[in-house]
């Protein structure tokens, strides 16, 4: 490409009968990552696939908002209505709860876990949980709502589909999570920057007000402006008024809201578009959890995360990538069950064989050893600039957030200012960017660098975040790849 510099050769190169010069001796090497299963054992896994479309489909949904907004009780309360919680686990929360003092926070232990977030009454990391409605399957992410935890948040909401906007409805309640330095606008942001297009806005806490509309009219105009201008499209977003504590309109619709005529919660989260899966690209998987140790008895080292492209399935040969070293399948679950194999969308948690913890990292991607996926350091971008305190000039230093990775970098070059609406250049080398704008840049990492692709190849890996100060300053997608390995 003209004007952007001389294009490296990627370093990781793999001939049919080779792997990385960096792989341990005692590494399987293999010309095919399925080499070394046996045909009476391999999968097909586009005929198994199809035949689960027949299924419910799979959706990850993450619940985001403002701390406080009552997150957790929404959904721990949606959970406990579901059956996913029985009475006597119920009942303790209650009792314990109470014991602190703190008897509202009852249903938010269902997915609050640690002693630490009880004890605190927020959400520090990404729970986890399941369910089902009448036509769809869900992975549940409960993202942190305080701003100290916002890089959990980004992982969470990375791996989602959909997405759940819970906002405090309480006098003054909805005002500090919307104006000034609130979350309830920079996770509606971060979650449109992530690729989330469908979202429902649970207008929380109304009981408290008597379930006043004006009230609820007020937020739903207010919001509804905000998102439009965010990115969200008018027919993809959905407003109720609910109550996370005394269950109103979660599962049923509620008498209590005579002047409400939309479905219930569980009606609406029923009704989400499942998004299309990229299964025939080469297989992504990106590491958001790690451990010692293999599912159930086995040894080995545990990798967990969601399948981003591709597909895999028990004995398959994968490269972790940075390093390049290569393991075996050995266990596998989706989505909390045992399986043989797994797709784009699924959740997975697996068991890897030949292959020392130390090549694992949160941010690390899995994938086939013929097809790596890039590494790099430095690239272009196209970008959408946030509320900005300075406007951003060459070398203006932030913090990347990819997937779940947040490293050092600059934005090293201003390249230009693009239209808007239809993408072309109305200035070239800018000398500084402001609030609104959308421009090309050239950003590079500051330590080292990092698997990543360009937009076109594969939509989740090719997002970036930009954030200084603790603030979200731009967002945007991986245009072309500079420099390839370190």
């Amino acid at each position: 490409m003209q004007g952007l510099g001389f294009v490296k050769k990627p370093t990781i190169k793999l001939s049919a009968a080779s792997t990385p010069a960096s792989t341990p001796p005692d590494t399987p090497r293999s010309t095919s990552p399925l080499s070394k299963v046996p045909a009476a054992k391999r999968i097909n896994v586009m005929e198994e696939y199809e035949k689960r479309s027949g299924e419910k489909p799979k959706l990850n949904l993450v619940v985001i908002g403002h701390v406080d907004a009552g997150k957790s009780t929404l959904m721990g309360h949606v959970l406990y209505a579901l059956g996913q919680v029985n009475d006597r686990t119920m009942k303790k929360y209650e009792r314990d709860a109470q014991k602190i003092g703190k008897g509202s926070f009852a249903y938010a232990w269902v997915l609050d876990e640690t002693g630490e977030e009880r004890d605190r009454g927020i959400t520090m990391d990404i729970a986890m949980n399941s369910f089902e409605t009448d036509h769809r399957s869900f992975t549940l992410l409960d993202a942190p709502g305080h701003r100290d935890f916002i890089p959990n948040m980004i992982s969470g909401t990375a791996q989602a589909d959909a997405a759940i906007l819970v906002v405090d409805a309480s006098t003054g309640g909805f005002e500090s999570g919307f104006v000034a330095n609130g979350q309830t606008k920079e996770h509606a942001i971060l979650a449109r920057s992530l690729g989330v297009q469908q979202m429902i806005i649970a207008v929380n806490k109304l009981d408290t007000l008597d379930w006043d509309q004006g009230r609820y009219d007020e937020i739903v105009e207010r919001l509804g402006i905000f998102l439009t201008q965010a990115g969200f499209r008018k027919s993809n977003l959905s407003y109720i008024p609910v109550s996370g504590l005394t269950g109103e309109n979660l599962i049923k619709k509620s008498k209590l809201v005579p002047w409400y005529q939309g479905p219930s919660l569980f009606e609406l989260i029923d009704a989400f578009e499942p998004p299309v899966r990229q299964l025939d690209k080469p297989l992504r998987i990106g590491v958001t959890d790690f451990f010692k140790g293999g599912i159930g008895s086995s040894s080995g080292v545990s990798a967990g995360g969601t399948i981003d492209a591709g597909h895999v399935q028990v004995g398959e040969q994968l490269m972790v990538v940075p390093g390049g070293e290569i393991g075996v399948v050995k266990a596998l679950q989706v989505n909390d069950e045992t399986s043989t194999w797994g797709a784009a969308g699924d959740s997975v948690l697996m068991t890897l064989t030949g292959l020392d913890i130390m090549n694992l990292s949160s941010g690390c991607v899995l994938c086939n050893p013929l097809h790596p996926v890039p590494v790099s350091s430095t690239f272009t971008a196209q970008i959408v600039v946030f509320d900005l305190k300075v406007p951003i000039t060459s070398g203006y230093p932030v913090v990347l957030h990819h997937q779940s990775l947040d490293e050092p970098a600059s934005i090293i070059k201003l390249i230009s200012i693009l239209d808007k609406s239809t993408g072309e250049i109305t200035k070239r080398n800018p000398r500084h960017l402001s609030k609104g704008m959308t421009a090309k840049v050239k950003i590079q990492l500051t330590n080292r660098p990092i698997p990543l692709e360009t937009f076109k190849d594969n939509k989740q890996l090719g997002r970036v975040m930009l954030r200084k100060a603790g603030e979200t300053v731009a967002a945007g997608v991986v245009d072309e790849i500079l420099t390839y390995g370190s």
